[in-house]
């Protein structure tokens, strides 16, 4: 739908990356039975290193032609940390919100998460985050999301 080539990032593509050890490590990262997440101090350590790369790459050429999908546990303290590693870049950035109930639908449907985690993130990972855009699965087609999305980048 882009004009231009972009790279996309994902917080899930980061945790597969991860060695396996820190897949379920207190140190790591640990997806709790109820969808809780939590993340230990060599998670942030990985965390750090990755937003750097990302960074790195769009100041090595790909000119902010770089999307990153990721899930703000922290809320406004996660959004943070990306400010601080783009320093300076410009960022859209771009709240994709879905009420809980429809969020937890699809996570069943997905098969491949914990029963649990959508409805446990659908509000937290808003919390105290500035956007400069949102749009809503729950209530726009995927497609006129994207649509909206990309009329701001172009």
């Amino acid at each position: 739908m882009l004009p231009d080539p972009w790279l996309a990032f994902g917080c899930d593509s980061f945790i597969d990356a991860m060695p396996a050890k820190m897949q379920a490590s207190d140190e790591g990262i640990v997806f709790a039975a109820d969808g809780g997440v939590s993340v230990g101090a060599d998670f942030r350590v990985l965390e750090a290193a990755w937003m750097d790369g990302v960074v790195a790459m769009a100041r090595a050429g790909a000119r902010a032609r770089v999307i990153i999908d990721d899930v703000f546990l922290g809320g406004v303290a996660s959004q943070r940390r990306w400010q601080k590693a783009l320093g300076g870049l410009d960022a859209l950035w771009v709240g994709v919100r879905c009420e809980s109930a429809v969020a937890a639908g699809r996570e069943v449907a997905r098969g491949d998460r914990v029963q649990g985690m959508a409805a446990s993130q659908a509000d937290v990972v808003h919390e105290g985050v500035l956007y400069d855009l949102e749009v809503d699965t729950a209530r726009t087609e995927s497609l006129a999301c994207a649509r909206t999305i990309a009329a701001h980048v172009s």
